[in-house]
């Protein structure tokens, strides 16, 4: 009997969540890899810098794997790549500006020889039995790219991030044509951002935010300073051609918004004019009415440029009254508390802050319900797998297919880890493979797991609690102490009555075990740990995480 031949598709980030973006594209022994992005640490996620997602997965078969699929130069999409890079070796296919924004990166994370190749809208590549075509499509960076993927048992679409906009910045105008083309040869399953599901109608286009913000340079009478995404290269040429129009100078200000800029300006992405842009110094000597600061921080960040100036913590920069600020950019989600703290203590300063969504100076670069419908009636697809969103879009997502014809049974709503396996006549989901989240904290990456995390929580909401007790080696009999030390419990000045009634306890069942010939050194620090505890919980209502240190002396102290 001839081999059943089995296409699969495997999400391993993205799904139920934003951010953190990766799926593997299998056909039998051929592996692609679609992006490798990193999602931002939860409230909960004590101390953590980023999120990746576990790649165990490529990196088992990485002998397979004959490319990686960049469809643009989001950290969501670009942001495992310095780390997964470390355990594989697979050549990186993307567009001009995405490539210059991994290979900084790379840099920066001291990785050599990657391989990347650059492609155009319109571009083919042969990768074994995969033929890749690259697809233009409008997001809120320049050089977005769509993916139909050609296997031997059909044609797998993926949007990337798109919006429609028929009047974009530049001409990056999403390639109706192509997809509906797609759909006319017959297309496989469909991969659809779902990010914006959940809005009716269309998303607004670019260009109407370059026209309000030339409303408001027109109309500010000081300095403005505009917070924005780094990455949102249409936005600051925008405001750079709104602070030309009238006669303001700009300044750069923050790492990411820079390097970002300068990335943008040196591939032909940003036309700035000589003269247009200057350093921060320059700028605070001119008058208000000729000042324009682009920073970091529309997302309320603490280290970020305007937070820092939020907070009067910027070494530089100071808000002043008659200031007008203006964010640029939608919380993401879990975000909004920081934004709302950060505004607040702008108007404290006196600055007149825009920020409302209504105010028409952000809007999303992705497909709202009428685009997506849209999509889906162009490429016209058999099967569909909502993609990059949380549980809700992608159900959504799904019944949004479901009313445009695709038959329940032919959408996929999944999991990270699911396998979607395709053979010539069915599809289904066939198991799940290893999948996940690691977590990296400066240079640690997977060495803080649940338990460390559990700590971090334990420590932040009841301190810590440190009893030293010192043991005769000779007789095993307290020869000093114990000793209290405690650390964002109580304050020590004031619960001394209480510290004493704890030493109390300690000696009290330290000596009962070491009496009943019980000198093992863990039993002991379980024993103090239970009794201090309860002693502690009945006096406060706190547990504190307590720590036991026994020491051996040779000599008794007297």
């Amino acid at each position: 009997m001839p081999k059943e031949h089995k296409l699969q598709i495997i999400p391993l980030g993205g799904l139920g969540e934003i951010g953190k973006n990766m799926t593997v594209i299998r056909y039998d022994n051929q592996m692609l890899l679609i992006d490798a992005g990193l999602a931002f640490p939860e409230d909960d996620m004590l101390g953590i810098d980023i999120v990746i997602p576990d790649y165990s997965y490529v990196v088992d078969n990485k002998e397979i794997l004959l490319g990686i699929l960049v469809t643009h130069g989001h950290e969501d999409h670009i942001g495992t790549l310095p780390y997964l890079l470390r355990d594989i070796e697979a050549p990186i296919y993307s567009s001009k500006l995405t490539l210059g924004l991994v290979n900084a990166k790379l840099k920066e994370n001291n990785i050599r020889n990657a391989q990347t190749n650059a492609v155009k809208p319109g571009d083919s590549i042969k990768l074994g039995v995969f033929k890749v075509d690259f697809i233009r499509v409008s997001h809120s960076i320049p050089d977005s790219l769509g993916l139909a993927i050609h296997t031997p048992l059909g044609t797998i679409v993926h949007t990337g991030d798109f919006k429609l906009d028929h009047t974009p910045v530049t001409n990056e105008i999403l390639d109706i044509y192509k997809f509906a083309e797609l759909g006319d040869k017959g297309v496989l399953c469909l991969m659809s951002d779902s990010t914006n599901v959940e809005r009716p109608g269309f998303t607004m286009s670019e260009r109407r935010v370059g026209q309000m913000l030339d409303e408001v340079f027109r109309s500010a009478k000081g300095r403005i300073i505009l917070a924005s995404f780094a990455s949102n290269v249409h936005r600051v040429q925008q405001v750079i051609t709104a602070a030309l129009n009238n006669d303001r100078k700009v300044a750069i200000v923050g790492r990411s918004m820079l390097n970002y800029a300068t990335i943008a300006a040196e591939l032909g992405y940003l036309d700035i004019p000589e003269g247009t842009l200057v350093d921060l110094d320059e700028t605070l000597q001119l008058p208000g009415k000729q000042a324009c600061i682009i920073t970091t921080g529309s997302q309320g960040e603490p280290m970020s440029g305007l937070t820092r100036m939020a907070m009067n913590d910027h070494k530089k920069m100071e808000i002043q009254p008659g200031d007008t600020v203006v964010i640029s950019a939608s919380p993401i989600p879990g975000n909004e508390k920081s934004v709302a703290r950060t505004i607040d203590h702008l108007f404290k300063l006196g600055a007149n802050v825009i920020y409302e969504p209504s105010s028409g100076v952000h809007v999303s670069g992705h497909a709202s319900q009428e685009e997506l419908k849209l999509m889906i009636n162009m490429v016209k697809p058999k099967y569909f797998l909502p993609v990059h969103g949380e549980y809700r879009m992608l159900i959504k997502h799904g019944q949004l297919a479901e009313q445009l014809g695709i038959a329940k049974e032919n959408i996929f709503v999944s999991d990270n880890g699911s396998v979607i396996e395709f053979t010539k006549n069915r599809a289904c989901i066939a198991g799940k493979v290893a999948s996940g989240r690691i977590l990296v904290d400066g240079l640690g990456v997977g060495d803080v797991g649940n338990i460390v995390l559990r700590d971090r929580k334990q420590l932040s909401q009841d301190g810590i609690l440190i009893v030293v007790i010192a043991l005769s080696k000779s007789s095993d009999q307290i020869v000093a102490g114990p000793d209290i030390v405690t650390r964002g419990f109580v304050y020590v000045r004031e619960s001394e009555t209480m510290l004493d009634e704890a030493k109390v306890k300690i000696r009290e069942i330290t000596e009962k075990c070491l009496n009943n010939g019980i000198t093992e050194w863990a039993l002991l620090k379980n024993s103090i740990r239970d009794t201090l505890g309860k002693h502690l919980y009945e006096k406060t209502k706190r547990r504190p995480m307590i720590l036991p240190i026994l020491q051996q002396v040779k000599q008794e102290v007297k």
